[in-house]
């Protein structure tokens, strides 16, 4: 592992039911990576916009080279939650097992935001991610955050095997949004302090 390198990995919905929060994901998105340029250490970022469709903005980039815009954030379809965690928890997986030990963070954080159920989804189970979000915690003691608005989060997370002290609720509002950013950044500095 290296020290002082962490890779937090974001799973942000998409599906257009965030229409008209755009401008505040992007801007509370660029902060929180802001703000981890800042620390100590070194930052990489995964990034993964996700709605009936999965698409990686940035798979590992350090998080200086990383900004949401308009650009590359856009809102449509449905959310096919399960199937985005589930792809992503093994292609980041893939791709760190095939980096130099040397080169490796020594803290993964994967954060899951979404404002809906889960409606989509055609590859993964509520079973299957659990048991991997369980392996990669319990193995390679990754942290998963799950942020969730117009659900009960505390539920969903509970199905997906997160960690009760790990799930925030946010509005579905620019308020909601600036707290639920701010509530990643104090989950982020506990887990690295």
């Amino acid at each position: 592992m290296k020290a002082g390198l962490k890779e937090i990995v974001f799973l942000l919905d998409r599906s257009g039911s965030m229409a008209g929060l755009e401008q505040e994901t992007i801007e509370g998105f660029n902060s929180l990576i802001k703000k981890q340029t800042e620390r100590e250490g070194e930052t990489n970022v995964t990034a993964v916009l996700f709605d009936d469709q999965y698409e990686v903005l940035w798979n590992g980039e350090d998080a200086k080279e990383v900004s949401l815009s308009k650009e590359n954030y856009d809102v449509r379809g449905c959310t096919a939650l399960l199937d985005a965690i589930g792809k992503a928890i093994l292609e980041v997986g893939s791709r760190l097992q095939h980096t130099e030990e040397n080169q490796r963070p020594d803290k993964v954080m994967f954060v899951i935001t979404t404002d809906g159920m889960e409606n989509a989804s055609r590859e993964f189970t509520h079973d299957k991610v659990k048991d991997l979000i369980t392996h990669q915690r319990e193995k390679y003691n990754w942290e998963f955050l799950f942020l969730g608005a117009n659900i009960d989060a505390f539920h969903e997370a509970n199905l997906l095997g997160v960690q009760q002290d790990m799930v925030h609720e946010f509005t579905a509002s620019a308020a909601g949004i600036e707290a639920m950013y701010s509530s990643v950044q104090e989950s982020i500095n506990k887990i690295v302090e």
